[in-house]
């Protein structure tokens, strides 16, 4: 090809791994917000839901706290939000991989 000339077939397949690539990112971005992670304190007394996105969309108390000193219920709920910040940043690297394991370079084309 002369220097100037359209390589038109390569730009028709860049086109369509763009279109292809900007469907898997939708397709990332609900997952990531709907795919949902449960964690619990190391004691159990708190479980937190998490979206692979981070937000939190429920906390539970799965025990009683009127025994237990107001600093320990600290403790647990902090353990189980790191817990879960940690839990959502798997699930969003997981469905990270699992929809763009297809994806190959367009310099590898």
């Amino acid at each position: 090809m002369a220097r100037g000339e359209i390589d038109e077939a390569w730009i028709e397949e860049a086109v369509r791994r763009y279109r292809r690539i900007e469907a898997q990112q939708a397709e990332f971005d609900q997952a990531v917000a709907t795919v949902e992670v449960t964690v619990r304190s190391p004691d159990g007394l708190v479980e937190v839901v998490v979206t692979a996105g981070g937000r939190i969309t429920d906390v539970r108390f799965l025990g009683p706290l009127h025994q237990r000193h107001p600093r320990d219920v600290a403790n647990s709920v902090q353990a189980a939000v790191t817990a879960a910040a940690d839990a959502a940043q798997w699930a969003r690297e997981k469905l990270h991989n699992e929809t763009f394991a297809a994806y190959r370079p367009l310099a590898g084309a």
